[in-house]
């Protein structure tokens, strides 16, 4: 398998495609790098090279016991664009995906990246307090860790049904789709996906948003029950100085997947401007 090693020894799977300006696109949670795919593969064809990569712990990566926090995950990042070369390169990431960019503008002063993109993302903050009234209280976050470690595959089959909006009457995905979800989910190791969700659901990243100094894109569908869009994707606009926002009206968390065409039409002419 084609892998990166990072600075603790962890061994990222890594998929590069194509040629060209270079795209670097970052996964949700629990999924993979798999879950890109489709717009990897346009964004490959219309001549831009794609790095697209499992996080730490998931996917075909190794499994490592420590290390899922957002400060070793930029660095994670860091070490994969320094080792493929990455330059001049738009930086994109889905849910959990956007507090790496966030992380990494900061952390790594935005070395080699022109361009940012936050879909779906949990930035700038997910965690209901004083300060953030309008984020998911806590106890959201520890039901989610309880399910996984009472029932994982039938949290995950579950969970996968309000990530693409499913609902009693109508699905806008099929049950492939969702078995998918639960194939992808469930190739983590059980540590990771555990802290990943104190990772993604407690960490403030309002300090890291001034470090966004490239234009960015900012899409969150307005149905998005997983990732409400009021505390981050609309947060994340106010906050980012040359913030593009466009709202998906009635969209879940995953419309990489429900609204696959618009998301890959947005993101070429994002990428071109």
């Amino acid at each position: 398998m084609p892998t990166i090693k990072t600075q603790d020894g962890t061994e990222l799977y890594v998929k590069d495609w194509g040629s060209g300006r270079p795209v670097i696109l970052l996964h949700g949670w629990p999924l993979t790098a798999d879950s890109w795919d489709d717009q990897a593969y346009a964004l490959a064809n219309a001549g831009h090279r794609v790095i697209f990569y499992d996080r730490r712990g998931f996917g075909r990566s190794t499994q490592p016991w420590t290390g899922y926090d957002y400060d070793t995950l930029a660095d994670d990042l860091a070490t994969v664009i320094d080792q493929t070369g990455a330059q001049d390169a738009t930086l994109v990431g889905f849910s959990m995906g956007g507090g790496e960019v966030a992380r990494y503008m900061s952390r790594h002063s935005g070395k080699g990246i022109v361009q940012a993109g936050l879909i779906s993302s949990v930035v700038p903050y997910m965690l209901k307090d004083d300060s953030n009234p309008h984020g998911v209280d806590g106890s959201v976050f520890d039901g989610m860790k309880d399910g996984i470690l009472k029932d994982r595959p039938n949290f995950m089959a579950t969970f996968a049904q309000s990530f693409y909006g499913v609902g009693w009457i109508s699905s806008p995905v099929s049950q492939d789709v969702l078995d998918d979800f639960s194939r992808q989910a469930l190739m983590a190791g059980l540590k990771g996906t555990l802290d990943c969700v104190d990772a993604f659901g407690r960490t403030d990243f309002r300090g890291d948003l001034a470090a966004i100094t490239v234009p960015t894109l900012v899409v969150h569908g307005t149905s998005d029950s997983t990732v409400p869009i009021d505390p981050s994707g609309r947060a994340a606009a106010a906050g980012i100085a040359q913030a593009q926002s466009i709202e998906y009206a009635g969209a879940p968390h995953g419309l990489n997947v429900t609204e696959k065409d618009r998301l890959t039409s947005d993101l070429l002419a994002f990428v071109k401007s």
